[in-house]
């Protein structure tokens, strides 16, 4: 094989090849659909059917588990009880029965106790997932098999018959029922976890049409058949292929996951199968479902966990977010585009399928595409290290920040460093060693706190920095354990050293608290910063682009003489408009603004409304946008995301144009930004999210109006000069009352969290 390729793209052939090629036909994955789109719509309805293929790149399987009704109908739903998935108990509130179901006794509402008719016309489907959204509960009716199969959106069709055993004693047989369905609609997966039931219909069904998959349960769990636990089957994998083409397994049988929430090395599984001739499909992927702190919160990356490592690649993955899915297959797909066009087609590429599909698909893109969007982490990687140390800054240069940033804090003798708060109570493990520091400053933030200004450099330095969560710990959303107390916290000086050492393309400093910090402490971070910048020579080149954030228009101002900074307003405040006088204002301190994502898109119980102009009025005056912050985790994701970290970026960065994304979580942005899945006119782009499209396919289903943001005004921006600083200030003295006139940025918005009210109320989250 002719090669031109070095490196990374190296790399990436023969990692994503071998993988892909590992697969028995060459093929990529398949995403299977567990009830369409259920990760929003209720499981199996119109919505989740519907919505499954046509928000997904390419062919999506869709998969129904069976349920048969009294009168013998089958019908889609994802368990055999119906009350956690309908409204059943509420229209029929004295059906409640008890069942022994292989060897357990069930209590609830049974399919196998109403007609179809009664179902049909009386039952409506319920989202059974309290995080996700209830919207669109009562809005659609129990579906038949032949009324999904019959939808125009539904290409491939997965049964999944899991109670074989219990409809026979009831005198229904889903095998004969599964007869009838494949006389007229191809059904091109049937899979059970009973291993009678495979072998009744291997003679029935036409095995080039339809694949028979064994589906494995909880490795301690029984299969009814032969009373063997499923883990002792497992150990068996030849006798599987005596009634089955392939296994349907929990993805832990693949990559087990601790009690610890970490990966453990992966199983043979995968590989064992694949010599035997059986396909392998994984099942319980769900984006709002965290796996393990290795993902980092981003489901594509457990995704491609799967399918794209050098030593395997499952045959398909079982899902209730398809986007997400086929995104990541896309996502490898395009990769080995990328590879494939640096390289001389011969033999060898042309014995890979999936390799000479792609190869064909080519979009002659050789490069990865860097988007004119900057990505700037939040107190480095603080999604994986403790914000602003020196483990967070290294990590979010791995990870492919462009710009890196440091909140400037000051300590009381006058050493400047990096914390996103001057308050060290919340980030460092400075309760309970200082709390006889505690104080209340009005001035800075409304509740107590235990401030850098107070201690000196020596006694900071004898904390630990903290890694902490945004969502609280308490609420299932910790960050990652085994790194909470690392790392050490970085000087500004350090910090610059860094930047110019290792050569990222520019620092963001910000700078906040000034006055306060002049005329009550005798501290001037301004002339600290100008001064740092100015010994580690950023104000004598162009090379590295330098930021200087603040939301105090005087302290930009100090810096309007140095023509190669980038002064940027930060905007703390939602609002709905920006208008010329104010956005002319701007112009007078700052050539970019910092935005919260309300700002762009307004939000209500977690659905995005609308989108406002301030994009395009701050564009129209040459006024670079730079949005702020974003969080892998779904909670802080709108439910028009889907739960998809990506997908979000996809929004603000191809849709809205902005100029920049902050983040904590860089390596996320990267993968995003650096692939040709970034570029809409690719075949596998994924595509912005509009505003408004989710609470619109339900008319008057939409949330509670909320009262708008306001408009932004000139007194907005426009800030008294700093004060000078003082000097001699007691460090015990009391810290004055607040001031009378309204500071510019003194209405501090919490970021919306994306949860809808019931989550709230059920997590005991409190903003």
């Amino acid at each position: 094989m002719a090669c031109s390729l070095c490196g990374d793209d190296l790399k990436i052939l023969s990692v994503v090849t071998a993988s892909m090629c590992a697969l028995p036909a060459g093929d990529k994955p398949v995403v299977i659909a567990r009830g369409g789109f259920s990760g929003i719509f209720p499981d199996s309805s119109e919505f989740a059917v519907d919505m499954a293929t046509t928000s997904s790149m390419g062919d999506v399987v869709l998969y129904c588990d069976l349920q048969l009704t009294k009168d013998g109908i089958g019908i889609c739903q994802p368990d055999i009880k119906l009350d956690n998935t309908t409204d059943i108990a509420m229209v029929f509130p004295k059906g409640e029965k008890t069942y022994t179901v292989n060897g357990q006794d069930l209590k609830g509402w049974f399919a196998v106790d109403y007609t179809s008719d009664e179902l049909f016309n009386n039952v409506t489907l319920v989202q059974n997932v309290l995080s996700r959204p209830s919207l669109f509960d009562g809005a659609m009716s129990v579906q038949a098999v032949d009324d999904i199969v019959g939808r125009k959106t539904v290409n491939l069709l997965w049964l999944n018959v899991q109670y074989d055993g219990f409809y026979n004693e009831h005198k229904h047989s889903p095998a004969t029922y599964v007869q009838k369905v494949v006389r007229y609609y191809p059904v091109d997966y049937l899979s059970s976890p009973e291993i009678g039931f495979l072998k009744a219909m291997k003679g029935k069904v036409n095995k080039a049409r339809t694949k028979l998959i064994f589906r494995f349960l909880a490795e301690d769990a029984v299969e009814p058949s032969t009373n063997q636990t499923y883990g002792s089957i497992l150990k068996n994998l030849e006798s599987i292929k005596a009634f089955a083409s392939g296994i349907l397994v929990p993805k832990e049988y693949i990559y087990p996951v601790g009690t610890d929430k970490y990966l453990g090395a992966p199983t043979s599984l995968v590989a064992d199968a694949h010599k035997q001739g059986l396909e392998v499909y994984a099942s319980g992927f769900a984006n709002d479902n965290p796996a393990s702190f290795n993902y980092s919160y981003d489901p594509t990356s457990e995704y491609l966990q799967f399918i794209d490592n050098s030593e395997f690649s499952v045959d398909g993955l079982l899902t209730d977010f398809p986007p997400t899915a086929s995104e990541t297959i896309g996502f490898v797909n395009a990769l080995v585009l990328r590879a494939i066009n640096l390289i001389e087609m011969s033999s060898e590429t042309q014995s890979c399928p999936f390799l000479a599909v792609c190869f064909t698909q080519n979009n002659n893109s050789s490069k990865p595409i860097k988007g004119k969007a900057l990505i700037i982490s939040h107190n480095g990687a603080s999604g994986n290290y403790p914000g602003c140390t020196d483990l967070a800054y290294q990590q979010a240069i791995d990870d492919g920040s462009d710009i890196i940033d440091c909140s400037v804090q000051m300590s009381k003798d006058g050493v400047a460093f990096c914390l996103d708060s001057a308050d060290l109570s919340g980030d460092t493990t400075a309760m309970p060693t200082f709390m006889s520091q505690s104080t209340v400053i009005p001035e800075i933030q409304q509740n107590s706190g235990i401030f850098s200004f107070d201690l000196t450099w020596s006694e900071i330095q004898s904390l630990k920095p903290q890694l902490v969560s945004p969502f609280g710990s308490d609420a299932g959303f910790q960050r990652d354990p085994a790194n909470k107390n690392k790392g050490k916290f970085v000087t500004l000086s350090e910090f610059l050293e860094l930047a110019k050492s290792k050569a990222v393309s520019g620092v963001l400093i910000n700078i906040e608290n000034a006055a306060y910090l002049a005329s009550k402490k005798g501290l001037g971070i301004v002339d600290t910063v100008s001064k740092a910048l100015s010994n580690a020579t950023f104000d004598k080149q162009s090379t590295q682009q330098v930021l200087i954030q603040s939301d105090d228009s005087s302290v930009l101002s100090q810096f309007k003489n140095v023509s190669t900074y980038k002064r940027v307003l930060t905007i703390e405040e939602k609002i709905s408009d920006a208008p010329k006088q104010p956005v002319e204002e701007i112009k007078k301190y700052a050539d970019a603004v910092t935005v919260t994502r309300p700002t762009i898109m307004p939000i209500s119980e977690s659905f995005l409304l609308s989108n406002t102009s301030v994009i395009d009025e701050m564009h129209a005056a040459n006024i670079s946008v730079y949005v702020s912050v974003l969080r892998n985790e779904y909670i802080s994701l709108a439910f028009d995301y889907f739960a998809d970290p990506i997908l979000e970026l996809a929004t603000y960065v191809a849709g809205f144009g902005v100029d920049g994304i902050i983040t904590e979580y860089p390596a996320t942005a990267n993968k995003y930004m650096r692939s040709p899945c970034f570029d809409l006119n690719a075949k596998e782009a994924i595509l912005p999210v509009q505003p408004g499209s989710l609470i619109g396919i339900i008319q008057g289903a939409e949330p509670p109006a909320e009262a708008p943001a306001p408009v932004l005004e000139v007194s907005d921006i426009v800030d008294p000069p700093l004060p000078p600083v003082v000097a001699n200030v007691s460090s015990n003295s009391p810290p004055a009352p607040a001031p009378d006139a309204k500071h510019s940025s003194a209405l501090k918005e919490v970021a919306n969290l994306g949860l809808s009210l019931a989550v709230i109320v059920a997590l005991g989250l409190l903003f």
